[in-house]
């Protein structure tokens, strides 16, 4: 009975430890969320860059996993190339290495419980407050809070194991560098990193079992190096919803925590005593109550040094470790090239909401410009002569993937909004969501205008000189406008911009009006078949419309852009 009730306080010690470092990375993840797209960006110039960028993301948002998700969107956007995307990785697994050091250094050193009942009382107030950065500052606080409660009942639900002779007499046959009890440690913390799906969570379990002097030096540290293959089933298990680049850099990420362990393993012995060296006090000559307070920074010594020569290592091959993944994992062509899936359309959009924010105005930026180069397609087979019935198609098909792009992306951020989301998050969704449906409504017309060329060459229908010249002038000024809208729909529209957009709306309008008039005008004084007016009329009368579809994606960006200035981190 006391066996049981000490395992329940042990899971929940460790189920309330997750719930603080989840509630802590969301809060993160919120306030950071509008600048990791720009940091990212900007920071991914080279490898070495792509390196500090991963591990200063991860230490920000506290989850190799959430800077993983955000890679794989980029991958898979074309923001990012393969290569950068390795550095990245390798940096993410660099920066989640301060868990261990918060946990090693302050968990251990000071009252957890000090700790914990100080950050609820500052967070406490901020709960309350109307802003909304305030609430944010709050989750992480709540969460850093929840953390060291959790970490604290793990301390103290870990029964003495000088209690349980033949348990620690069995422990004890894993504490040598033999291969087979060095191989048994790194399955067992890979397996229990598996479940636990976090590398940090079990992380810390490890240097809790070491301070109470339930594992030793080697089989310690050979939990740390299973830890770190566990991890990669999480970029695993998502990439099965992904394309090829998703893949790509889930194998990636793979490969780079496998391959280094293999090699730790190898070099297990030097690897130990070097740390040994730079790490204060002989490890190896402590023993009992000594041991236990010393091994906690030793294995967070450990647990970098491993993940910084692991980037040594891979870092100067990048471009032939991309190669190599690319060779065993090969471009697919989709089944059927006009089939759209949004990569994310399963996943638990609860767990990084700010990166699946990002991942949706990817997505949006790639309609827009998908719906500018179908208006081009267009414009070429206006006055086209010969056959158009394959160009016909050709825009039946995009305009067919612009349909499952919003409905997807809308069916998905739809379902973000029906979970809990900040009030700023919840914003932005409702105008990307206009967005998403004005730009749609675009492909429509330009499609529905390509018919009726269609239907002007079946039937033998002729416009005049004048009404052709009219036409090529208002198709030009569309085109400028879609160009100024949709060539980066998504990124910042200065007043300037949006100032712009309401001229040309303005002019697209007074052009209309105009082009009408004179096509009454020539009704009337002109010998004129009636059903090629009516198609005329027809067509300006979309290109009308792209106008107004464009005003409102101006004003919406526009308005977006005030709910999602990037904040300080």
């Amino acid at each position: 009975m006391n066996a049981i009730l000490a395992l329940i306080e042990i899971v929940g010690s460790v189920g309330l430890f997750l719930y603080g470092m989840k509630m802590m990375s969301d809060g993160l993840q919120k306030s950071a969320g509008p600048r990791l797209k720009s940091i990212l960006k900007a920071m991914t110039a080279n490898r070495f860059m792509a390196v500090f960028t991963g591990a200063f993301l991860t230490m920000v948002i506290q989850s190799s996993s959430a800077t993983t998700v955000m890679v794989v969107s980029f991958v898979s956007s074309g923001l990012m190339s393969l290569s950068q995307s390795i550095g990245v990785i390798l940096g993410a697994n660099i920066g989640t290495t301060v868990t261990s050091w918060i946990v090693s250094l302050i968990g251990f050193k000071m009252d957890n419980t000090l700790l914990a009942l100080f950050a609820t009382a500052v967070a406490l107030p901020l709960v309350f407050s109307k802003k909304p950065k305030n609430r944010e500052y709050s989750e992480i606080l709540m969460g850093f809070g929840f953390l060291f409660l959790g970490l604290n009942f793990l301390q103290h639900s870990m029964p003495d194991i000088s209690h349980y002779p033949s348990l620690l007499s069995f422990l004890r046959m894993f504490d040598n560098a033999t291969i087979t009890s060095l191989l048994s440690c790194v399955f067992f913390g890979a397996l229990i990193t598996c479940i636990v799906q976090s590398s940090s969570a079990t992380m810390a379990i490890t240097i809790t079992l070491a301070y109470q002097g339930w594992i030793g030096v080697w089989s310690a540290a050979a939990l740390c190096l299973g830890q770190n293959i566990g991890t990669t089933i999480t970029a695993f298990v998502a990439s099965l919803s992904t394309g090829t680049d998703g893949k790509r850099a889930a194998l990636a990420h793979t490969l780079f925590n496998v391959v280094g362990s293999v090699i730790a393993i190898v070099l297990f012995k030097p690897l130990m005593g070097f740390v040994n060296q730079i790490t204060p006090g002989n490890i190896f000559m402590l023993e009992g109550a000594e041991l236990n307070r010393q091994l906690p920074v030793f294995l967070s010594m450990f647990h970098t040094v491993f993940n910084v020569a692991n980037t040594l290592i891979f870092l100067p091959f990048t471009p032939q470790f991309a190669r190599l993944i690319e060779v065993i994992i090969k471009k697919t062509e989709e089944k059927d090239e006009n089939k759209y899936q949004f990569k994310y359309i399963g996943a638990t959009r609860t767990k990084a909401p700010e990166l699946y924010l990002i991942a949706i105005q990817d997505e949006v930026k790639k309609m827009g410009s998908l719906t500018l180069d179908m208006f081009k397609s267009y414009e070429e087979l206006c006055f086209k002569n010969g056959d158009v019935e394959e160009d016909i198609l050709k825009l039946k098909r995009i305009e067919d993937y612009a349909d499952q792009m919003q409905e997807q992306l809308i069916d998905f951020s739809v379902r973000m909004l029906q979970d809990s989301q900040s009030p700023t998050n919840a914003s932005t969704l409702q105008k990307l969501i206009r967005i998403i449906d004005e730009t749609e409504s675009i492909t429509d017309s330009i499609y529905n205008m390509a018919k009726l060329n269609e239907s002007k060459r079946r039937d033998d229908l002729h416009f005049l000189d004048e009404e052709k010249d009219g036409l090529k002038e208002y198709n030009s000024l569309v085109m400028g406008y879609l160009g100024l809208l949709l060539k980066n729909l998504g990124d910042k529209i200065s007043t300037e911009t949006l100032l712009e957009s309401q001229r040309l709306e303005i002019m697209v309008n007074d052009m209309h009006s105009k082009l009408v008039e004179k096509c009454h005008t020539n009704m009337r004084s002109k010998d004129r078949e009636i059903k090629s007016v009516m198609l005329y009329l027809e067509v300006i009368r979309h290109l009308e419309h792209i106008g107004d579809f464009l005003l409102n994606i101006a004003e919406t960006e526009a308005s977006l852009q005030k709910h999602t200035q990037p904040a300080s981190l």
